[in-house]
Order: C-alpha cells, then sequence, then structure tokens
C-alpha cells in the first residue's frame, strides 16, 4: 500500500473512513458481547500507512496552506501516530486493570468494580477501606505504566515537530488559553453556589459536610438510589422513542439506525453508540439496567445516535467523522439532560418530585463541570514543558479547588483525557445550555415536543461536524459560545 500523502487526499480520506469503520465495528462486537476477543492489532496494522511521521509531516504541510478539513485529517494523524507509540503500555495498562483484584473483609473484588462497588456501598468505613486498596493498586502497577506513557507521548511530540502536547493542539487550533481563562472564571462565580448546593446534598445523602467529605463520600452521594424506583429499566426504550416522536422522528422507523437491547452475559451495562458506517449503520447499545444514571447513559448515547444518523453522506470523512467533537457531545448532552428536567419528566414519567431531582441533577451538573474545570487547568501545566512525574501534588491541588474534596493522588496521570478531550465536555456543556435557552425562548418550555424543533435538530444534525461548536451557536442563536451560560443556567435550580 502506497505512503498516505503520496496519494491523494480523497484516497487518504477514504482509507481513513474505512479504518474508522473497523475500529467502530470491532468496538461494537465486543462490547455488545457478540465476540470476546478485542482484536485491534490487525487493524491498526492494515492502516500502518495513515499515521506514519511521513504521512503526519505531509499533512501538516498540507494544512498549512488549506482549510479546517485538511487541519483535521493532520490532527487525526498525529493522534494515530501517538497512539501507536504508546499502544503497548495503553494494552498494559487495560490488561491491569481487566486483571487485578483487591481483597476486602475476605472478599476478591476486580479493580474495575471498586468504583462501582465503593458507589453502592452505605457503610462509610467500607467505602474508605475499599477506595484505599483501590488507590493502594493503582500506585504500585497502574501509575508507573501511566508514568512510562506519558514520557513516550512527549517524546512522540517532540518528534511531530512541537515542543509541548500543549503545543500541537494550539496548532491544532484549539482555543486553550480562552478556554483556560472561561474556566478560571466559571470556578471563581460558582464558588458560593456549589458549595452551599453540595454541602446540602452530601449532608442529605452521607450524613457529612463538604468540608469532611472524602471521594467514596462523593460516589455514594451521587449514586442516590431512592431514585431508582422512578426509572425502570423497562421504560427506558418506549421513554425514548417518545421523545423522539414529539420531534417528529420514528425511532423504529430509521433503516440506517439499529436498537441492540438483547441481553448478553459479556454485553457491557453501559449503554453506547457505535457509529460504523456515517450515517448508513449507527447502533444504539443498551442493556437496560434502570436507574437515574442508566437512564442518563442511554439518553447521552441517544443524541449521539441521532446526529450520526443524520449526517449528510456527502461531507468528506473530516467533518462526518471528525471535526470539533464537542459537537456531537452537545447534541449528546442535549437529549441527555432532557432526563432532569421537570417539563419532561411530568410528561413521561410517573414522577412524584420532578422539582427536587432536578435539584439534585443540577447540583451534579455543576460537580461535573467544576470538575473539569479544574482537570483542563491542571492537564494544560501536565502537557507544558514539566516532568509528568513532579505533577502529583498539582494534580490534588487543582482537583481540590475545583470540587472541596480530595482527589485520589494515583489517579494523576489516569485522570487525563487523550487529545485534551477535556476541552470538549466543557465547549459542550457551554453549547448544551445556550442551545436549550434558545430552545426554551423560541419554543417553549417543552420544545421537546415541537416538529418544529425537530426539524431545526435535523438541519443541524446534517451538518456532522463541519461547523465548530462556536460557529455552529453564533449560527443558530446569534450568541459566543462562554461556560458561564452553564453557570447561568443551574443557578436557579441549585439554589432551589
Amino acid at each position: 500500500m502506497a505512503t498516505a500523502p503520496a496519494r491523494s487526499l480523497d484516497a487518504y480520506r477514504e482509507e481513513a473512513d474505512r479504518f474508522i469503520a473497523a475500529l467502530d465495528e470491532e468496538y461494537y462486537l465486543h462490547y455488545a458481547g457478540h465476540k470476546d476477543a478485542f482484536e485491534l492489532e490487525p487493524i491498526y496494522e492494515r492502516f500502518a500507512d495513515l499515521t506514519t511521521l511521513d504521512a503526519c509531516s505531509r499533512l501538516g504541510a498540507a494544512a498549512a496552506d488549506a482549510g479546517r478539513g485538511e487541519a483535521e485529517l493532520w490532527r487525526f494523524a498525529c493522534e494515530g501516530y501517538l497512539g501507536n507509540l504508546t499502544r503497548g503500555e495503553a494494552e498494559e495498562i487495560a490488561g491491569l486493570e481487566a486483571s487485578l483484584t483487591a481483597r476486602v473483609d475476605g472478599a476478591e473484588i476486580p479493580y474495575r468494580m471498586l468504583r462501582p462497588t465503593v458507589s453502592n456501598e452505605p457503610d462509610r468505613a467500607r467505602r474508605s477501606t475499599l477506595e484505599a486498596a483501590r488507590a493502594a493498586l493503582a500506585e504500585e502497577h497502574l501509575v508507573p505504566r501511566h508514568l512510562a506513557l506519558a514520557e513516550k507521548r512527549r517524546d512522540g511530540t517532540r518528534t511531530l515537530g512541537a515542543p509541548t502536547y500543549r503545543t500541537l493542539y494550539e496548532r491544532f487550533g484549539f482555543p486553550l488559553d480562552e478556554l483556560a481563562a472561561q474556566c478560571r472564571a466559571f470556578l471563581d462565580e460558582t464558588e458560593e453556589l456549589y458549595v452551599a448546593g453540595f454541602d446540602r446534598l452530601l449532608q442529605r445523602r452521607v450524613g457529612v459536610p463538604l468540608e469532611e467529605a472524602q471521594r467514596h463520600d462523593v460516589l455514594r452521594a451521587f449514586r442516590a438510589t431512592d431514585w431508582d424506583a422512578a426509572f425502570p429499566a423497562e421504560q427506558m426504550v418506549p421513554a425514548l422513542e417518545w421523545t423522539l416522536a414529539g420531534l417528529g422522528i420514528d425511532l423504529r422507523g430509521q433503516e440506517n439506525v439499529e436498537l441492540d437491547i438483547e441481553p448478553r452475559p459479556s454485553k457491557s451495562p453501559r449503554a453506547f453508540c457505535a457509529p460504523i458506517e456515517v450515517p448508513g449503520r449507527v447502533v444504539l447499545v443498551i442493556q437496560p439496567m434502570g436507574g437515574p444514571d442508566d437512564w442518563h447513559a442511554f439518553f447521552h448515547e441517544a443524541g449521539h445516535t441521532e446526529h450520526f444518523a443524520h449526517v449528510s453522506p456527502d461531507l468528506p470523512v473530516e467533518f462526518r467523522r471528525l471535526g470539533d467533537n464537542s459537537v456531537t457531545e452537545g447534541w449528546a448532552m442535549l437529549v441527555e439532560h432532557l432526563v432532569d428536567d421537570p417539563a419532561w419528566l411530568s410528561r413521561r414519567l410517573d414522577f412524584a418530585r420532578p422539582d427536587d431531582f432536578a435539584t439534585e441533577a443540577a447540583v451534579g451538573l455543576l460537580y461535573s463541570v467544576r470538575r473539569y474545570a479544574g482537570k483542563l487547568l491542571y492537564e494544560l501545566e501536565l502537557h507544558d514543558d514539566v516532568d509528568p512525574g513532579s505533577m502529583r501534588a498539582r494534580y490534588v491541588e487543582w482537583l481540590h479547588e475545583a470540587t472541596k474534596v480530595e482527589p485520589t493522588p494515583a489517579d494523576y496521570l489516569a485522570d487525563v483525557d487523550e487529545g485534551f478531550y477535556s476541552t470538549c465536555y466543557l465547549r459542550a456543556w457551554a453549547l448544551h445550555a445556550q442551545l436549550e435557552s434558545f430552545l426554551r425562548e423560541e419554543l417553549g418550555r417543552a420544545w421537546f415536543t415541537r416538529k418544529e424543533a425537530g426539524s431545526l435538530l435535523k438541519e443541524l444534525w446534517s451538518e456532522g461536524q463541519r461547523l465548530t461548536a462556536a460557529d455552529l451557536l453564533a449560527e443558530v442563536a446569534g450568541a459566543e459560545l462562554d461556560l458561564a451560560a452553564v453557570g447561568e443556567r443551574l443557578r436557579e435550580e441549585v439554589s432551589a
């Protein structure tokens, strides 16, 4: 196979499209429980020429003289190059996470089940023991591998011609400084609101004030088991069908959308979307378990599903599959957070206290956005010209400042999003808040029951990710993307 940049960009686009499709199909088959082995290596080998150093160099040169589409292809190649460079460490980490166990009170608990076990444990002392066991395993087995990965990534970034990982993403067009300023302002402006709201939630849920709370208390508080009965498993799919029907979308009638709802022993308990062909074959996978967490995950992935299913097939791969992921995350959040909306809850579920649930959900969202704001500010330091191994204390400082709860220090490298994906979530939260405000102003609080809303969404979904989140919001609502909109949206609900 010829080296990708020696061919035309159109040929490169076609190969990139096939590569991503193969990865998504393999992900679907494994995590939906259709096959036991997760076989990525043959796929990477088949498309190895897409992400060579030479491919990165040539695409970088092409991007310098072209538009955003070519820049997206360049980023795709560079991320693939770094991914290949660190694949050994990533596979080793995944293998350890899957095989490590902790013995707690005579029981063997798999590493990946420790966090869920903590969230489901009502006894505070035992939660502390479980989290300490997880941290000890991470410290001994995972931190050294994460550190090796971080150092390889730093060396690979320099090979790509950028002095730091942060600089590389600034060259890709990521507005890191602008978003960092918004994060600092958001943390300052929501501090009082957050402390009061989260303190009330913690005292009600786990019986401790915020100033005494530990990480395991947070996991337990957000588990909120007393809401489970209000979100039954058997109502998840009908609720989504009803919601989409209100927008003029027949979920069962979408020939390019597959619902994989069959139970399988090895099927992931968490909903996910597999956009195998965009828009030709998009699979929404769910193994309904019930409870608000499960509903949130399902509706989030349904937002991705409808976005990808409506993308125009005429768009090039850089806007059908690549582009600004803040956009697809924004659509996912728009659908997901209907589950928190009293107007939606009152119409769809037999819900006794929708306002109380909405208040708790708003506190949870505020916690998440503040946590990600702190995480991004930490990641900007981590990905500057520093030794990754020296950043443990800064991780603890930033996350404690953001959440007022000390994080587990052993997570200082594991709790990092590749490719500055944390920026996508932050910008998506802003996009969601501002788009939802626009829809409410134009079509009313129950906008999700209006066919006009569905028509607008389908038109915007057809654009894939041709527009950035900022450009999309400017085009639709004439507004500037700003994280402050999230605080404005939540202030009334958290204070209730």
